[in-house]
Protein backbone atom coordinates (compact mmCIF):
# COMPACT_ATOMS: atom_id res chain seq x y z
CA UNK A 1 0.00 0.00 0.00
CA UNK A 2 1.46 3.49 -1.16
CA UNK A 3 1.57 5.74 1.61
CA UNK A 4 -0.03 9.33 0.88
CA UNK A 5 1.43 12.12 1.92
CA UNK A 6 0.66 15.51 1.63
CA UNK A 7 4.34 16.67 0.02
CA UNK A 8 5.55 15.57 -3.47
CA UNK A 9 9.23 15.92 -2.56
CA UNK A 10 11.79 17.00 0.43
CA UNK A 11 15.34 18.16 -0.22
CA UNK A 12 17.15 17.12 2.80
CA UNK A 13 20.43 16.66 3.99
CA UNK A 14 21.99 20.10 3.50
CA UNK A 15 24.59 21.97 4.41
CA UNK A 16 22.77 25.26 4.27
CA UNK A 17 19.56 26.34 2.37
CA UNK A 18 19.29 29.80 0.44
CA UNK A 19 16.23 31.21 0.39
CA UNK A 20 17.05 34.93 -0.82
CA UNK A 21 13.83 36.00 0.71
CA UNK A 22 13.40 39.91 0.23
CA UNK A 23 13.75 40.56 4.06
CA UNK A 24 17.00 38.20 4.77
CA UNK A 25 19.44 40.54 6.63
CA UNK A 26 22.44 38.62 5.55
CA UNK A 27 20.27 38.97 1.51
CA UNK A 28 20.65 35.09 1.15
CA UNK A 29 18.42 33.93 4.20
CA UNK A 30 20.96 31.34 4.97
CA UNK A 31 19.50 28.60 6.89
CA UNK A 32 22.03 26.02 8.58
CA UNK A 33 20.97 22.27 7.70
CA UNK A 34 17.86 23.55 6.02
CA UNK A 35 15.17 21.81 3.82
CA UNK A 36 12.65 22.35 1.63
CA UNK A 37 9.39 20.88 0.81
CA UNK A 38 7.86 20.89 -2.47
CA UNK A 39 3.85 20.05 -3.50
CA UNK A 40 3.03 19.43 -6.75
CA UNK A 41 5.37 23.09 -8.52
CA UNK A 42 5.17 24.88 -5.27
CA UNK A 43 7.23 25.33 -2.74
CA UNK A 44 5.26 24.49 0.81
CA UNK A 45 7.71 24.76 3.49
CA UNK A 46 11.14 25.96 4.17
CA UNK A 47 13.07 25.55 7.75
CA UNK A 48 15.41 23.24 9.55
CA UNK A 49 15.91 19.96 8.28
CA UNK A 50 14.71 17.73 11.12
CA UNK A 51 11.36 19.90 11.69
CA UNK A 52 10.04 19.34 8.33
CA UNK A 53 11.11 15.12 8.28
CA UNK A 54 9.46 15.22 11.43
CA UNK A 55 6.45 16.93 9.92
CA UNK A 56 6.37 14.65 7.03
CA UNK A 57 7.96 11.55 7.89
CA UNK A 58 7.07 9.51 4.56
CA UNK A 59 7.43 12.14 2.51
CA UNK A 60 9.65 11.41 -0.67
CA UNK A 61 13.10 12.68 0.02
CA UNK A 62 15.95 14.42 -2.11
CA UNK A 63 19.33 13.58 -0.06
CA UNK A 64 21.02 17.10 -0.83
CA UNK A 65 23.93 15.01 0.61
CA UNK A 66 26.01 18.05 1.83
CA UNK A 67 25.21 20.27 -0.79
CA UNK A 68 23.70 24.15 -1.01
CA UNK A 69 20.08 24.53 -1.85
CA UNK A 70 19.42 28.01 -3.60
CA UNK A 71 16.92 29.23 -5.63
CA UNK A 72 17.30 28.42 -9.32
CA UNK A 73 19.00 31.57 -11.54
CA UNK A 74 17.17 33.75 -13.42
CA UNK A 75 19.31 35.34 -16.34
CA UNK A 76 17.80 38.70 -17.20
CA UNK A 77 19.07 39.67 -19.93
CA UNK A 78 20.30 37.44 -23.11
CA UNK A 79 20.49 37.63 -26.64
CA UNK A 80 20.62 33.69 -27.17
CA UNK A 81 18.71 33.48 -30.16
CA UNK A 82 20.56 34.09 -33.49
CA UNK A 83 22.15 33.12 -36.45
CA UNK A 84 25.91 31.79 -36.87
CA UNK A 85 28.71 33.13 -34.31
CA UNK A 86 30.99 36.03 -34.20
CA UNK A 87 34.20 33.57 -33.49
CA UNK A 88 36.53 35.74 -36.34
CA UNK A 89 35.51 38.60 -35.03
CA UNK A 90 36.19 37.93 -31.32
CA UNK A 91 39.81 36.39 -32.26
CA UNK A 92 40.82 39.36 -34.10
CA UNK A 93 39.67 41.66 -31.41
CA UNK A 94 41.24 39.57 -28.89
CA UNK A 95 44.46 39.21 -30.69
CA UNK A 96 44.62 42.75 -32.06
CA UNK A 97 44.32 41.44 -35.69
CA UNK A 98 43.02 43.29 -38.47
CA UNK A 99 38.40 43.44 -38.74
CA UNK A 100 38.78 44.91 -42.12
CA UNK A 101 40.47 41.53 -43.14
CA UNK A 102 37.50 39.67 -41.16
CA UNK A 103 35.04 41.70 -42.99
CA UNK A 104 37.24 41.07 -46.41
CA UNK A 105 36.70 37.64 -45.91
CA UNK A 106 32.67 37.39 -45.42
CA UNK A 107 32.93 36.74 -41.69
CA UNK A 108 30.61 38.35 -39.52
CA UNK A 109 31.29 41.40 -37.48
CA UNK A 110 29.21 43.31 -35.21
CA UNK A 111 25.34 43.31 -34.45
CA UNK A 112 24.91 43.92 -38.37
CA UNK A 113 26.99 40.96 -39.53
CA UNK A 114 24.77 38.88 -37.26
CA UNK A 115 21.84 40.25 -38.88
CA UNK A 116 22.58 39.11 -42.11
CA UNK A 117 23.00 35.09 -40.97
CA UNK A 118 19.62 35.22 -38.40
CA UNK A 119 17.70 36.70 -41.04
CA UNK A 120 19.15 33.62 -43.62
CA UNK A 121 17.97 31.25 -40.70
CA UNK A 122 14.30 29.72 -40.43
CA UNK A 123 12.19 29.90 -37.63
CA UNK A 124 13.02 25.92 -37.25
CA UNK A 125 16.84 26.67 -37.91
CA UNK A 126 16.81 29.37 -34.90
CA UNK A 127 15.22 27.07 -32.34
CA UNK A 128 17.18 24.72 -32.59
CA UNK A 129 20.53 26.53 -32.86
CA UNK A 130 19.39 27.86 -29.34
CA UNK A 131 18.55 24.68 -28.03
CA UNK A 132 21.74 23.85 -26.77
CA UNK A 133 22.86 27.17 -25.37
CA UNK A 134 19.79 26.72 -23.26
CA UNK A 135 20.58 23.39 -22.58
CA UNK A 136 23.68 24.78 -21.54
CA UNK A 137 22.05 27.69 -19.00
CA UNK A 138 19.91 24.92 -17.65
CA UNK A 139 22.92 22.78 -16.48
CA UNK A 140 24.65 25.54 -14.99
CA UNK A 141 21.06 26.43 -12.99
CA UNK A 142 19.42 29.03 -14.68
CA UNK A 143 15.97 27.86 -14.63
CA UNK A 144 14.55 31.29 -16.40
CA UNK A 145 15.84 33.08 -19.40
CA UNK A 146 15.29 36.38 -21.13
CA UNK A 147 15.16 36.27 -24.51
CA UNK A 148 15.34 39.61 -27.13
CA UNK A 149 15.24 39.64 -30.60
CA UNK A 150 17.05 42.14 -32.87
CA UNK A 151 19.19 40.21 -35.31
CA UNK A 152 16.29 40.09 -37.61
CA UNK A 153 15.35 44.40 -37.95
CA UNK A 154 12.52 43.36 -40.43
CA UNK A 155 8.84 42.98 -39.22
CA UNK A 156 9.14 39.56 -40.48
CA UNK A 157 12.29 38.20 -38.84
CA UNK A 158 11.75 40.47 -35.68
CA UNK A 159 8.46 37.83 -35.38
CA UNK A 160 10.37 35.18 -36.79
CA UNK A 161 12.79 35.64 -33.51
CA UNK A 162 10.37 35.92 -30.98
CA UNK A 163 8.29 33.38 -32.23
CA UNK A 164 11.26 30.99 -32.12
CA UNK A 165 11.64 31.86 -28.09
CA UNK A 166 8.39 30.51 -27.97
CA UNK A 167 8.93 27.69 -29.72
CA UNK A 168 12.04 27.35 -27.62
CA UNK A 169 9.67 27.79 -24.63
CA UNK A 170 7.88 24.57 -25.36
CA UNK A 171 11.28 22.40 -26.31
CA UNK A 172 12.84 23.36 -22.68
CA UNK A 173 12.42 23.04 -19.02
CA UNK A 174 13.31 26.47 -18.67
CA UNK A 175 10.85 29.73 -18.82
CA UNK A 176 11.99 31.95 -21.50
CA UNK A 177 10.66 35.44 -21.24
CA UNK A 178 10.72 37.38 -24.53
CA UNK A 179 11.68 41.07 -24.96
CA UNK A 180 11.07 43.19 -28.31
CA UNK A 181 14.72 44.96 -29.64
CA UNK A 182 13.53 45.78 -32.74
CA UNK A 183 15.80 49.07 -31.81
CA UNK A 184 18.95 46.87 -31.59
CA UNK A 185 20.64 48.63 -34.61
CA UNK A 186 20.25 50.12 -37.83
CA UNK A 187 19.12 47.66 -40.63
CA UNK A 188 22.34 47.46 -42.78
CA UNK A 189 19.91 48.08 -45.89
CA UNK A 190 17.79 50.81 -44.15
CA UNK A 191 20.24 53.81 -43.59
CA UNK A 192 17.48 56.01 -42.70
CA UNK A 193 17.37 55.64 -39.06
CA UNK A 194 14.16 57.94 -38.60
CA UNK A 195 12.30 56.15 -40.82
CA UNK A 196 13.33 52.76 -39.45
CA UNK A 197 12.23 54.16 -36.33
CA UNK A 198 8.66 54.41 -38.37
CA UNK A 199 8.88 50.74 -39.11
CA UNK A 200 9.22 50.21 -35.85
CA UNK A 201 6.56 52.20 -34.35
CA UNK A 202 3.66 51.81 -36.78
CA UNK A 203 4.45 47.92 -38.31
CA UNK A 204 6.49 45.94 -35.73
CA UNK A 205 5.29 47.12 -32.29
CA UNK A 206 1.31 46.53 -33.56
CA UNK A 207 2.47 43.21 -34.69
CA UNK A 208 4.11 41.69 -31.60
CA UNK A 209 0.87 42.99 -29.76
CA UNK A 210 -1.48 41.56 -31.99
CA UNK A 211 0.21 38.19 -31.25
CA UNK A 212 1.31 38.43 -27.86
CA UNK A 213 4.63 37.44 -28.66
CA UNK A 214 6.67 39.24 -25.73
CA UNK A 215 6.45 41.27 -22.40
CA UNK A 216 9.39 43.66 -22.80
CA UNK A 217 10.42 46.42 -25.68
CA UNK A 218 13.61 47.63 -25.22
CA UNK A 219 16.06 49.84 -27.14
CA UNK A 220 19.77 50.13 -27.78
CA UNK A 221 20.48 53.83 -26.70
CA UNK A 222 23.81 54.62 -27.79
CA UNK A 223 26.12 56.85 -30.12
CA UNK A 224 25.86 55.65 -33.67
CA UNK A 225 22.90 53.57 -32.70
CA UNK A 226 19.30 55.17 -31.36
CA UNK A 227 19.24 58.46 -29.71
CA UNK A 228 17.11 59.93 -26.83
CA UNK A 229 14.92 61.86 -29.29
CA UNK A 230 14.40 57.89 -31.19
CA UNK A 231 14.41 56.00 -27.78
CA UNK A 232 11.55 58.22 -26.51
CA UNK A 233 9.36 57.28 -29.39
CA UNK A 234 9.90 53.98 -29.76
CA UNK A 235 9.55 53.30 -25.56
CA UNK A 236 6.68 55.70 -25.48
CA UNK A 237 4.98 53.44 -27.79
CA UNK A 238 5.36 50.40 -26.30
CA UNK A 239 3.93 51.85 -23.50
CA UNK A 240 1.08 53.10 -24.73
CA UNK A 241 0.61 49.38 -25.92
CA UNK A 242 0.69 47.75 -22.45
CA UNK A 243 4.23 46.96 -22.56
CA UNK A 244 7.14 46.49 -19.93
CA UNK A 245 10.05 48.72 -20.63
CA UNK A 246 13.63 47.62 -20.56
CA UNK A 247 16.53 49.69 -21.64
CA UNK A 248 20.17 49.12 -22.41
CA UNK A 249 21.63 52.20 -21.46
CA UNK A 250 25.10 53.74 -21.14
CA UNK A 251 26.93 50.96 -22.43
CA UNK A 252 30.19 52.78 -24.34
CA UNK A 253 29.34 56.62 -23.65
CA UNK A 254 26.95 58.86 -21.58
CA UNK A 255 23.62 59.09 -23.15
CA UNK A 256 21.73 61.22 -20.65
CA UNK A 257 18.27 58.60 -21.26
CA UNK A 258 18.12 57.79 -17.68
CA UNK A 259 15.98 60.62 -16.55
CA UNK A 260 13.21 60.25 -19.81
CA UNK A 261 12.45 56.78 -18.99
CA UNK A 262 8.61 55.99 -19.04
CA UNK A 263 6.58 54.83 -15.97
CA UNK A 264 6.26 51.31 -16.52
CA UNK A 265 10.29 50.92 -16.69
CA UNK A 266 11.67 47.33 -15.06
CA UNK A 267 15.27 47.89 -15.62
CA UNK A 268 18.02 49.45 -17.49
CA UNK A 269 21.12 47.45 -18.43
CA UNK A 270 24.70 47.47 -18.74
CA UNK A 271 25.43 51.78 -16.51
CA UNK A 272 29.19 51.59 -17.52
CA UNK A 273 28.40 55.29 -18.00
CA UNK A 274 25.39 56.38 -16.07
CA UNK A 275 26.09 59.12 -13.34
CA UNK A 276 25.82 59.57 -9.68
CA UNK A 277 22.88 61.17 -9.71
CA UNK A 278 21.56 59.35 -12.31
CA UNK A 279 21.77 56.56 -10.29
CA UNK A 280 20.31 57.65 -7.61
CA UNK A 281 17.48 58.87 -9.53
CA UNK A 282 17.16 55.50 -10.44
CA UNK A 283 16.72 53.64 -7.06
CA UNK A 284 14.13 55.90 -6.52
CA UNK A 285 12.40 54.83 -9.00
CA UNK A 286 12.57 51.24 -7.74
CA UNK A 287 14.10 50.39 -11.51
CA UNK A 288 16.67 47.73 -11.67
CA UNK A 289 20.03 48.15 -12.49
CA UNK A 290 20.74 44.92 -14.38
CA UNK A 291 25.40 44.21 -14.50
CA UNK A 292 26.77 42.20 -17.05
CA UNK A 293 30.58 41.53 -16.53
CA UNK A 294 30.94 38.85 -18.72
CA UNK A 295 30.05 41.17 -21.79
CA UNK A 296 32.68 43.71 -20.12
CA UNK A 297 35.02 41.17 -20.17
CA UNK A 298 34.89 39.59 -22.99
CA UNK A 299 34.90 43.31 -25.19
CA UNK A 300 37.76 44.69 -22.35
CA UNK A 301 35.84 46.78 -21.84
CA UNK A 302 37.29 50.02 -21.13
CA UNK A 303 35.48 51.19 -18.26
CA UNK A 304 33.94 48.06 -16.49
CA UNK A 305 30.53 48.38 -14.71
CA UNK A 306 31.53 49.64 -11.08
CA UNK A 307 28.72 47.61 -9.21
CA UNK A 308 29.96 49.03 -6.08
CA UNK A 309 28.61 51.83 -7.01
CA UNK A 310 24.89 50.62 -7.83
CA UNK A 311 24.54 49.31 -4.61
CA UNK A 312 25.86 52.00 -2.70
CA UNK A 313 23.29 54.32 -4.57
CA UNK A 314 20.28 51.45 -3.13
CA UNK A 315 19.79 49.77 -6.62
CA UNK A 316 18.56 46.60 -6.67
CA UNK A 317 21.19 44.71 -9.19
CA UNK A 318 20.90 41.66 -11.17
CA UNK A 319 23.26 39.82 -12.63
CA UNK A 320 22.96 38.87 -16.53
CA UNK A 321 25.04 36.78 -18.60
CA UNK A 322 24.63 38.73 -22.07
CA UNK A 323 24.29 35.66 -23.84
CA UNK A 324 25.18 37.34 -27.03
CA UNK A 325 27.23 36.25 -30.35
CA UNK A 326 29.61 38.53 -28.89
CA UNK A 327 29.96 37.01 -25.94
CA UNK A 328 28.07 33.46 -25.61
CA UNK A 329 29.23 33.31 -21.58
CA UNK A 330 26.24 30.24 -20.46
CA UNK A 331 27.23 29.85 -16.74
CA UNK A 332 25.63 32.37 -14.06
CA UNK A 333 28.29 30.82 -11.49
CA UNK A 334 30.64 32.05 -14.02
CA UNK A 335 28.89 35.52 -14.28
CA UNK A 336 28.95 35.48 -10.35
CA UNK A 337 33.10 34.80 -10.09
CA UNK A 338 32.87 37.50 -12.47
CA UNK A 339 31.21 39.80 -10.28
CA UNK A 340 33.23 39.29 -6.97
CA UNK A 341 36.44 39.20 -8.73
CA UNK A 342 36.85 41.31 -11.47
CA UNK A 343 34.18 44.05 -9.57
CA UNK A 344 34.54 43.43 -6.24
CA UNK A 345 30.97 42.36 -5.46
CA UNK A 346 30.11 40.78 -2.29
CA UNK A 347 29.39 37.50 -2.83
CA UNK A 348 26.00 37.48 -0.86
CA UNK A 349 24.86 40.44 -3.19
CA UNK A 350 25.96 38.24 -6.14
CA UNK A 351 24.24 35.53 -5.60
CA UNK A 352 20.86 37.53 -4.42
CA UNK A 353 21.59 39.50 -7.37
CA UNK A 354 21.68 35.97 -9.77
CA UNK A 355 18.27 34.91 -8.66
CA UNK A 356 15.99 37.39 -6.78
CA UNK A 357 17.62 40.24 -8.69
CA UNK A 358 17.44 38.43 -11.93
CA UNK A 359 13.52 37.93 -10.93
CA UNK A 360 12.64 41.53 -10.50
CA UNK A 361 14.52 42.56 -13.78
CA UNK A 362 11.91 40.64 -15.05
CA UNK A 363 9.25 41.55 -12.95
CA UNK A 364 8.25 38.15 -11.69
CA UNK A 365 9.69 38.38 -8.33
CA UNK A 366 5.94 37.63 -7.04
CA UNK A 367 6.66 34.09 -8.68
CA UNK A 368 10.26 33.01 -8.79
CA UNK A 369 13.82 34.50 -7.29
CA UNK A 370 13.49 32.68 -3.58
CA UNK A 371 12.61 30.07 -1.74
CA UNK A 372 9.09 31.28 0.03
CA UNK A 373 6.17 29.34 0.26
CA UNK A 374 3.78 29.57 -2.40
CA UNK A 375 6.18 30.31 -4.95
CA UNK A 376 7.36 27.97 -7.97
CA UNK A 377 9.54 25.12 -6.87
CA UNK A 378 12.78 26.48 -9.43
CA UNK A 379 15.47 25.29 -6.95
CA UNK A 380 18.95 24.16 -7.40
CA UNK A 381 21.74 21.51 -5.07
CA UNK A 382 25.25 22.48 -5.59
CA UNK A 383 28.59 20.04 -4.86
CA UNK A 384 29.56 22.91 -2.41
CA UNK A 385 29.87 22.89 1.35
CA UNK A 386 29.19 27.14 1.23
CA UNK A 387 27.67 29.22 -1.20
CA UNK A 388 31.17 31.61 -0.88
CA UNK A 389 32.76 28.52 -2.93
CA UNK A 390 30.35 29.38 -5.99
CA UNK A 391 32.92 32.29 -6.97
CA UNK A 392 35.93 30.35 -5.64
CA UNK A 393 35.55 27.54 -8.39
CA UNK A 394 35.62 29.72 -11.26
CA UNK A 395 35.06 28.03 -14.17
CA UNK A 396 33.78 24.81 -12.42
CA UNK A 397 30.12 24.30 -12.56
CA UNK A 398 29.32 23.86 -9.17
CA UNK A 399 25.14 22.79 -9.59
CA UNK A 400 24.49 18.72 -9.52
CA UNK A 401 20.57 18.86 -9.55
CA UNK A 402 18.27 21.27 -11.05
CA UNK A 403 14.30 21.27 -9.91
CA UNK A 404 11.92 23.05 -12.52
CA UNK A 405 8.26 23.60 -11.09
CA UNK A 406 8.98 21.09 -8.61
CA UNK A 407 9.80 18.22 -11.46
CA UNK A 408 13.65 17.19 -11.25
CA UNK A 409 15.29 17.97 -14.52
CA UNK A 410 18.72 17.54 -14.23
CA UNK A 411 20.66 15.42 -12.22
CA UNK A 412 23.07 12.58 -12.12
CA UNK A 413 20.73 10.21 -14.18
CA UNK A 414 19.51 12.87 -16.05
Amino acid sequence: MTLVTDVDLLVQNTSEVLTCAPAAPDRVGRIPGGAVAIRGDRIVATSAGDALRQRWPDAPALDARGGVVMPGFVDSHTHVIFGGNRVDEYLAKATGGDLAAVRAAGKPVGIVGTVVETRQASEADLVESALPRIEEMLRHGTTTVESKSGYGLTTADELKMLRAGRGLARRTPAEIVNTFLGAHAIPPDEPDSDRYVGEIVERMLPAVVEEDLAVFCDAYCEEGYFDIVQTRRILAAASAAGMKIKLHLDQYTHTGAAKYLPANTVSVDHLNYTTDRELADLAARGIVAVAMPGIDYMTAHPHPVDIPRLLAAGLDVALATDYCPGGPIASLPLIIGLAVRMHAMPVAEAVRAATLGGAKALAIEERVGSLEVGKQADLLVLDVDRYEEIPYLLGHNPVRTVIKRGRIVVGEDR
